[in-house]
Parts: C-alpha cells; sequence; structure tokens
C-alpha cells in the first residue's frame, strides 16, 4: 500500500480551508470568511450550511460522534460525545447534524471550576462554536472547538477571556497604524510554543505511586549520573524514542498541527517539540491537542510521556517557551525591526508598547504561569527566575539608548565569522546572542516568553499579554490622535517611555544573586517566587481596572479566577502532601524496616560463628538507618498534622500561604531523610524504582 506524503496526510483529519472553500458555496464561504476574519457576526444560514457539510465530510472519514471541544478552568480540555443517528420512519437511522448543534452546545457545568461564579447545584452551561479554529476528527468523533459559559454568561473556560483579548489587541492596533497612514483588516497575535516532556518506561511508570497520581516523583535519591556530561542535549536520537516521534508527527501533521522541530534536550529521558506559528487561539487548542497526543502516542510505544514541570529532582524540568508577535492580515509582522530598525518608528512604537506592558503588568504576566509544579521550576539553572525582565540584546539596546539621550545611532555593521577552515562556508553573526536565563527575550522578530511551565496552556499569559500590550497601544493613540505635530509627539513619546521603562531591560545574567540585588532593591522590579505570593495580584486595583476597561474579564471573572487558580495550587500540593504520607507509612518505612531486620539477622548469625567478626558495615549502616527511620516518622507525623491544619483555614489566600510556609517545606525534610534511606538500602529491599531506572529506562 502506498504511503502517504506529507502534503497528503497533513490536515487529512481537520475541516480546514482547503475543505469549506471546496465544500461550501461561494456565497456561504465569503460569509464565513468574514466571520472569521473580520469578527462579523455568523449568519444562521451559513451555520446550517457548514453544519451540513461539515457533517458529511466528518461521516466520509469514519466519524460517528461530534463533541463541542473546550477548555475549562481545570487546565485540560473536555468533551460529551453525541453520535450523529436519528431515528428515521423505516426502523432505520439517519445521520444528522443541524446548524443549531453546531453553534450551541449545552453540557452540565455544575462540577467544573467556577471560583463562586454559581452554586455546584446550578447545571447548565453553555459551549459556542468558535469558527476560527477549525473542526477536527480524534477516534472516530467530529470535535468542534468551542467556547464554555455558565447560565448567567460568565465565562468558565480559557478560550473566552484569550480570545477576548485578542480583540481588545486588534482593535488599539489598528488605531496606531491608521496613523501611519495604513488600513488593515486586522491585527492577530501568532505564538509558537516549544513543549519540553519526559519519556520513561510505563512499567516502571506504573511503580511510582507518586508519578500516577502528581505527575512527579516525590522521592528519589541521584544516581550517579545525570545531565552532568551535558551528552543528551541535542545528542542522537534512540531508536525507541526516534519510532515514538515519527509516530506522533503523523498524528499531529494529520490533524493540521505544524509540528516542526524536534531533540532531545538537556536532561536524561527529556525531549523537545516546537511547531510553526499560528495565531494564538489556534496555537492553544492545538498546543492542548499536542499534549494530548503526546500521552497517547506515548502508550503505543510502551512509555510514559510526563509533562510535570519537574518530575525528578536534581536535572532539569521541563519548560514551554511561548514565542509571541503581532501580525496584519497582509502578512507584516510589526515586529520587525527591517534592515535600518532605528529609522523604524513604527517598529520602535510597537516594541515600546511591548516593553511598557511588561513593566506595568510584570505581576500579570508572573501570576500567569504560576502553578504549584511551575514553582519549583522558575529560577532553577533550566529556567528564568521569577522577575520578570525583558532582553533586547546590544543593537537593540543601543538604539533606545540613542533615543532616550537624543545622540546619533551609529550602527552596528555585519561581523562574518570565519571559522578557521577553508571549505566551511562564512556567514553574518546575528546582531545580538541569545540569553537563556531571560523570562522575556527579543529574538529578532518576536519575543520570547520562556516562563511558562511545561503543563501550562498557554491561554493564560496570551490574554495578559495582549491585554497589557493593548493597554499600551491604547494609551498611544489616545495621545498621538490628538496630536497636531504627529512626528514630533511620536519621537517624545518612544523617548518617553524608554525614560520610564528602561529598569524593565536586563541584558545580563538571570541567574546571578546580584541581579535577585539589583532588580528588587534599585530597580523595584517584584519577585513572585510561588503561586501563593504571585496569584493574589491578578485581584490589584491597577490589574483589575486595565483587564475590566479591555473586556477581557468581568470583575466577578476575575474573583473566581483568583479563588480557582489558589485553589489549584493548594489541592496540588495537599494530594503531594498526602501521597507523602500514604508512601511512606505503607512501602518506605516497611521496607526499611525489612532491611535492618536482614542485617541484625545476618549480624547475630556472623558473630555467632566468630566472636572476632566486626561488622563495621551491618553496624554502622544499622545505626544510621535506625536514626532515620525515627526522623522519618516524626517528619511524617509533622506533615500530617500540617495538612491536617489545612482544613482549619476558611480563606483560600490564607490556605496557600500555609501550604507555601508549612506543607511544602515539611515535605522537603521528609524527602530529605528518605532519600538518604534510599542510598543506603539495598535496592532489593526497595519498594521503588530508582532515579537510575526511571531516567534511563527507555535507553
Amino acid at each position: 500500500m502506498k504511503k502517504e506524503t506529507v502534503p497528503e496526510l497533513f490536515g487529512s483529519m481537520v475541516f480546514d480551508d482547503r475543505e469549506m472553500r471546496a465544500r461550501l458555496s461561494a456565497k456561504v464561504y465569503r460569509s464565513l470568511r468574514k466571520t472569521i476574519d473580520e469578527n462579523a457576526r455568523l449568519e444562521e444560514y451559513v451555520a446550517e450550511a457548514v453544519a451540513t457539510e461539515m457533517r458529511d465530510w466528518a461521516v466520509e472519514h469514519g466519524a460517528t460522534h461530534f463533541t463541542h471541544w473546550f477548555q475549562p478552568l481545570t487546565g485540560v480540555t473536555a468533551e460529551k460525545h453525541d453520535s450523529f443517528i436519528s431515528p428515521s420512519p423505516d426502523g432505520g437511522v439517519i445521520m444528522e447534524f443541524s446548524g443549531k448543534e453546531l453553534i450551541k452546545g449545552e453540557p452540565d457545568a455544575s462540577s467544573f471550576p467556577s471560583g463562586g461564579l454559581r452554586a455546584t447545584f446550578e447545571a447548565r452551561g453553555y459551549t459556542a462554536w468558535d469558527p476560527t479554529s477549525y473542526a477536527f476528527i480524534k477516534d472516530h468523533t467530529l470535535c468542534i472547538p468551542t467556547a464554555f459559559c455558565s447560565y448567567s454568561g460568565d465565562a468558565l473556560d480559557k478560550k473566552t477571556p484569550l480570545l477576548r483579548s485578542m480583540q481588545a489587541l486588534d482593535r488599539q492596533a489598528r488605531r496606531i497604524l491608521k496613523l501611519f497612514g495604513k488600513e488593515v483588516k486586522y491585527v492577530r497575535t501568532s505564538v509558537g510554543p516549544e513543549q519540553e516532556y519526559f519519556l520513561i518506561d510505563q512499567s516502571v511508570f506504573e511503580q511510582r505511586p507518586d508519578l500516577i497520581y502528581t505527575g512527579r516523583t516525590l522521592f528519589g535519591a541521584m544516581p550517579p549520573k545525570g545531565q552532568e556530561l551535558d551528552d543528551h542535549y541535542f545528542g542522537a536520537i534512540k531508536p525507541r524514542v526516534s519510532a515514538f516521534m515519527e509516530d506522533l508527527n503523523n498524528e499531529l501533521w494529520k490533524l493540521g498541527i505544524l509540528a516542526k522541530t524536534e531533540h532531545n534536550e538537556v536532561a536524561p529521558a527529556q525531549h523537545e517539540l516546537a511547531p510553526i506559528y499560528s495565531s494564538t487561539n489556534v496555537a492553544t487548542d492545538t498546543n492542548q491537542l499536542t499534549m494530548e497526543i503526546m500521552q497517547k502516542v506515548a502508550r503505543k510505544h510502551g512509555m510514559a510521556c510526563l509533562l510535570h514541570e519537574k518530575p525528578f529532582a536534581g536535572v532539569n524540568g521541563s519548560g514551554k517557551h511561548n514565542n509571541w508577535s503581532m501580525a496584519t492580515d497582509t502578512g507584516v509582522n510589526l515586529l520587525a525591526p527591517g534592515e535600518t530598525p532605528y529609522e523604524n518608528a513604527q517598529f520602535l512604537l510597537f516594541l515600546c508598547a511591548v516593553i511598557q506592558a511588561v513593566d506595568d503588568y510584570q505581576d500579570l504576566l508572573r501570576l500567569s504561569v504560576a502553578t504549584a509544579g511551575n514553582d519549583h521550576r522558575l529560577g532553577a539553572n533550566e529556567a528564568p527566575p521569577a522577575i520578570i525582565s525583558v532582553f533586547l540584546g546590544d543593537e537593540l539596546t543601543a538604539i533606545l539608548e540613542s533615543i532616550k539621550n537624543d545622540t546619533a545611532y551609529e550602527g552596528t555593521e555585519k561581523v562574518v565569522m570565519k571559522l578557521g577552515v577553508h571549505s566551511l562556508p562564512r556567514f553574518s553573526r546575528d546582531t545580538t546572542d541569545r540569553n537563556r536565563t531571560s523570562p522575556f527575550a527579543f529574538t529578532g522578530n518576536k519575543f520570547e516568553f520562556r516562563s511558562l511551565g511545561s503543563s501550562n496552556s498557554i491561554a493564560c499569559c496570551n490574554m495578559m499579554l495582549n491585554a497589557a500590550v493593548a493597554e499600551s497601544l491604547k494609551q498611544y493613540a489616545d495621545k498621538l490622535e490628538k496630536a497636531e505635530d504627529f512626528e514630533g509627539e511620536l519621537h517624545e513619546l518612544i523617548k518617553e517611555t524608554i525614560k520610564q521603562h528602561e529598569r524593565i531591560l536586563f541584558n545580563g545574567n538571570g541567574y546571578g544573586e546580584e541581579w535577585v540585588k539589583e532588580a528588587t532593591e534599585v530597580r523595584g522590579l517584584s519577585n513572585l517566587k510561588t503561586t501563593a505570593d504571585a496569584m493574589p495580584h491578578l485581584l490589584d486595583k491597577k490589574n483589575m481596572d486595565m483587564l475590566i476597561s479591555h473586556k477581557v474579564f468581568t470583575e466577578t471573572e476575575l474573583h473566581s479566577r483568583c479563588e480557582i487558580m489558589l485553589e489549584n495550587y493548594c489541592k496540588t500540593v495537599n494530594i503531594e502532601g498526602h501521597t507523602m504520607v500514604d508512601m511512606v507509612r505503607k512501602n518506605y518505612l516497611p521496607a526499611i524496616e525489612g532491611y535492618l531486620y536482614s542485617l541484625a539477622k545476618s549480624t547475630s548469625l556472623m558473630k555467632s560463628v566468630s566472636k572476632y567478626v566486626k561488622c563495621n558495615y551491618e553496624i554502622s549502616t544499622m545505626e544510621r538507618l535506625s536514626e532515620l527511620t525515627d526522623y522519618i516518622l516524626e517528619k511524617t507525623e509533622a506533615l500530617e498534622g500540617a495538612l491536617k491544619d489545612l482544613k482549619e483555614y476558611e480563606d483560600i489566600i490564607r490556605t496557600s500561604e500555609a501550604v507555601r510556609d508549612d506543607v511544602l517545606p515539611k515535605m522537603d525534610e521528609l524527602r530529605k531523610y528518605v532519600d538518604e534511606a534510599e542510598m543506603l538500602t539495598s535496592e532489593k529491599c526497595w519498594p521503588f524504582p530508582s532515579y537510575g531506572k526511571l531516567l534511563f529506562s527507555v535507553y
């Protein structure tokens, strides 16, 4: 059988523009494109026509059911399947799907997080078709991307605020472009999220309750080898992983997901997949799909795909770099500097808008990536610090410095790289290096927000970034629209923005302690280290005012989000704490006790044979393990007490503070003693697979 080529395979399970153009009438297609491209209202007759053709296409491709596919505030996707079948008079069935079923669904909303937006007994919720994101077939089911709201119209999902933020930025960006004499249909933000993940053998995964319940190892001593040699990074991909990647690519390409780059990451068993850019709401949908399919394909290959930000202590965790840019419907990238960025006033103004947005709303960007898992990763040697700053590189920094000081910019010449070997080609060096320690780095024609955790939905950070940039652009448009001397006002505006927000610009080493001191004590930047520190700032007046004014959230929605995210943080750590207690009491203490018994028995036997036998190893090991069991029991009881105390707090902010200040430190203390005991106990007696088996099991 002929194997499909990638162009034939790509998008074969997607009701994309190619299918719509081929199947819909010219009138219906034009109307639908206007809805997609210009936010025009969807006509009822268009929905009916699309539903008919979408059903026929789906049935032709083997679909038997349809679902409104949405993204509730659980952090994962949700779906309720209905079949196409309807009874016919002759006793058979016909395949039906109406425009009403396409545009509106009614899932039970009572058990989804709402943060007090509704009582749990109020079950009604609605899903509404998002025509800007293509429908697709997954497991014989037509999946229709939708928004999700309550009976009262409050957003209960991550897509609705994201779409609102994109609309807000579009509105303000077009105001700015109009001042430069450019009329465009729309300005959209685009994202390419790089996804990091771990692959371990499914058999060892199933032997670790902590991985099953929490997604990360709560105990585990480091093996003799970790990532010290840097030999895994970009190394040759092992056959088993390569087979997984090939299968994954095929599944993603069928769904029109632009999987482009794959490689080994720094830690053993760690890898990365990067897609090509797409509009932010589509990228959000496809990234959620990517994570789901990664785990499904891994199981087919006898592996488990770990998406937790820090599944293993002692080696790098996993992030998700959010490459963000703005472009018009004509394909013009508003963050492309051009050949002469110093003379490109439009670029400089949009650049300043991003710089100001990051400075004014650094707390919003930080809390948009705050989770219990990501708290373990931020600030470690593989991730940016919790302090938000912007890296521009030498050339752009010099340009902004010259504008600020009203001095001439002398420019930089292209440097030709000479490698000392005649047969190797010469090439021009980029005008700036990359800074992997920066949370928010300019990388040529886009910004890379590097603080996201690997399991995060990219919706959260992008809705905050879109809204913050929209606010900067609004302030600029309000001022420049009244200007009598546009060029003069524009120059002063750029100059003043640089002066007011240069504190957020930092091109140095974000890992250094001296930067923490400079950032917080000299520059006055925030350092929100944990979710408990960051999340309450969502309700700061300046943040609420901005988000409400751009209609990204309502006041009640903001209060609900703060409640939900802090509750998720507390519940996550609570599950981890109880898992630790369970593993210690049921497995670790009995295992250590069993090994102590065997040591005592063998020592007694050897000494009965000869009084000259010293048994130094056995006795010293027994003494230390006996001490450790006492410490482990003591720390376990302390952790149990801290977990019990959480139930006494009624306020979620106070509960989150107790998690941060009491529960997590006690978990760390308990782990320290169990990990030491692992190093002293026979592998045959230890109840769970070691880090060595976990990290190197696939190879």
